[in-house]
This record gives C-alpha cells, structure tokens and sequence, in this order.
C-alpha cells in the first residue's frame, strides 16, 4: 500500500446513458484516503455502473473522475490516444475486484495473483513469487498456492482475486457484489479479508447488500436509485431511524 496522504477520490457530475437508459444522473462523490464507502441500492439503481466507471471499465458520458491526482474530465470527449493514456494512469491507482473472480482458469491460484507483476509492472518472476506467496498467505491461502481455480471454493477463488489486487499495489480497490456469488457459509471468509484491509487503512469502495458488514466497517454509506445518490451518510444513521422512508423500504426487503 502506498502512503500518500493526499490520495482522494473525487467524482463530479457524472453521467452515464445507454441509448434513452439514462443509468448515471449528475453522480458527485468524494472519498478520502483511507475511507471504507459501501454503496448500496435495489436492483438497478446504477451501482456497477458507478463502480466500473471509476477504472473506466465503464466510459462515463459526462462528468469528471479524480484519483490520487489523475484527472479525466469528460471521458468520451478525449481523443484515443488521450484517453488509453489517461486509463492506464488510472488503473495504476486502481484495482478492481468483481464478483464473478476472473481468474484465468489455466494458471494456478499463485500464477493468478502475479500474473500482473510479471507482465505489466515487469518485476522478475522469483520476486513475483515471493510477494505472490506473501499475499496468498495474507488472505489465509498459502497452502492454496499451487491449486487451480477448478480446485478451490467460491471463497477460495474470491480471496486469490482479492491477492491478485492487492499485487498491483494499489491505492483504492473497488468491489463490485464480492460476496453475492458465494454460499453463505463461504462469505465470512472473504469479509473478513475485506475487513483486515480496511483496519489497514486502504481506501475501499464496495458495492454490497452485506449489511452487517456496513454496519461494522463502512465508514459512508450511499443509497442509489435511478442513477442519483438519494443518501450519503454514517451506517449508525443509514440502519437507525433517521434513514429516509425509502431507504428503510430496501432495507426491509433484503431482510424478508
């Protein structure tokens, strides 16, 4: 993890449409270095999009996306060349855990997580093993390190994405739904990881209906629907009785 103190996320105005499916509508966000951000919201309301247009896995219409300095206004105006140049900088700050894993099925659980080092950061392969081996064994799967993905658990392969992450060195990860693929019992597995890193102080935002986990980690919580933030607020008041009517209607439709 890197230690710079003036590592934010800003987001202004952003906006995103598929055809006349408006799906992103004037999103303004800012997080600071450090901050665990859990956003939350029915069916959708436009979270992944959001998540994924923070990495540009997603290219927003309008708007502006700041991370740790590196500035993209108005995305889909920028010329090619502008905009790979722009991503890639991004992406450098960035890691992006998704809830389908991702792993390439060929490699083992220790390839998957170094396969970025080596390739694209270009650091030799006996480091890469050695740091790969260090992170596998941070989320609990050193003995898993020669496993293929075929071999290990929905909660297995989850925490190797999160290894795989948290290779690149990165200032925020985003999670998008990292526990909805997964049994319940094999959820707590992946939680506790995310909450380990969060004790750490890496800045996090995590699309979730975890609610316990909100409720003990997040620092933030955002309520979206229709492609606004309808609330950004503190867990204690989100899951109180100061949360809005609307609000308090998804809360008791996750817990039917």
């Amino acid at each position: 993890m890197n230690p710079s103190s003036s590592c934010t996320v800003r987001v202004s105005a952003l906006a995103k449409a598929y055809g006349a499916n408006q799906v992103l509508r004037n999103i303004n966000l800012e997080v600071a270095r450090g901050e665990v951000v859990v956003i939350m919201g029915p069916s959708g309301s436009g979270k992944t999009t959001f998540i994924r247009s923070l990495n540009l896995l997603e290219l927003p219409d309008r708007g502006s996306i700041e991370i740790c300095g590196v500035a993209l206004n108005d995305p889909a105006m920028l010329p090619a060349r502008e905009l790979r140049r722009k991503t890639l900088q991004i992406r450098q700050q960035t890691a992006m855990v998704f809830q389908s894993f991702n792993l390439f099925p060929h490699m083992t659980a220790l390839q998957n997580v170094i396969e970025g080092l080596v390739s694209v950061k270009g650091v030799a392969k006996a480091e890469a093993r050695e740091r790969g081996l260090a992170l596998l064994g941070k989320v609990g799967l050193a003995e898993k390190a020669d496993a293929y993905p075929g071999k290990l658990s929905g909660g297995q392969k989850q925490r190797v994405a999160i290894a795989r992450a948290l290779a690149m060195d990165p200032e925020v990860i985003l999670f998008d739904e990292p526990t909805s693929a997964l049994d319940p019992e094999l959820r707590d597995d992946v939680l506790n990881v995310m909450r380990a890193l969060a004790a750490e102080g890496m800045t996090m935002l995590v699309v979730t209906h975890e609610t316990r986990f909100a409720r003990d980690v997040a620092d933030r919580i955002i309520f979206m629907e229709g492609g606004h933030v309808l609330e950004d607020t503190t867990p204690s008041l989100f899951f109180g009785t100061q949360g809005s009517e609307r609000s308090r209607q998804f809360l008791g439709r996750l817990h039917e």
